[in-house]
């Protein structure tokens, strides 16, 4: 059983969060565990027609973002790492400089001292200085940074299938491969450039 935590903050981009774990639903070898900021329950009011309910029901299990004594706080709680998506700025800056306060950034804080893999979806545009400079902190001690950037190349019908695409590039990093959208110059992808597109079969 694979365990991957999920940690949703107030930042704009729920849905990545939400998507993420639908996602790993499909695999019952993923065992998901979720966190989600006062923060984040605002903002998934503004941006989708989500019942709380269903979300948490993605989880197997849900941990109280202010219980810092959680399982998923201590580095004897085994996982292939944590994605944090989407990821605010005060998140990502509390991470960074080992501010440990809530559950998510001492899930992440975890995750890094153990050497697993830790995924930033930040939500911020445009950066400046302090941001970058915290941006590359965390790159330095491990995290991999991950805008959620939309790809074009598979010319994406829907919303869905954007988010699902980033989703899908996120789990990667995870070695969990699900294939929720085309991926370039594979078969049953996108053909790359100077491959025939019957070479890919589309």
């Amino acid at each position: 059983m694979k365990r991957v935590i999920v940690g949703i903050t107030g930042a704009t981009g729920t849905i990545y969060g939400v998507r993420l774990m639908e996602l790993m639903r499909t695999d019952p070898g993923i065992e998901i565990h979720l966190v989600m900021s006062k923060s984040a329950k605002l903002t998934l009011k503004m941006e989708h027609d989500l019942e709380l309910d269903y979300i948490n029901g993605l989880a197997h299990e849900v941990h109280d973002p202010g219980n810092i004594g959680a399982s998923i706080s201590s580095g004897s709680f085994h996982s292939e790492g944590m994605i944090v998506a989407p990821c605010s700025i005060k998140t990502m800056s509390n991470i960074a400089s080992g501010n440990t306060g809530d559950l998510i950034s001492r899930a992440a804080d975890v995750i890094l001292k153990e050497r697993r893999t830790l995924i930033v979806a930040i939500r911020e545009t445009p950066l400046h200085i302090g941001h970058l400079e915290n941006l590359t902190k965390l790159a330095r001690i491990g995290a991999v940074i991950f805008p959620p950037v939309p790809a074009f190349y598979n010319r994406p019908a829907s919303l869905q299938d954007i988010v699902d695409q980033s989703c899908m590039r996120m789990l990667d990093q995870l070695h969990i491969h699900l294939e929720s959208a085309p991926r370039w110059g594979e078969k049953g992808g996108v053909a790359a450039v100077g491959q025939k597109p019957e070479d890919v079969a589309i």
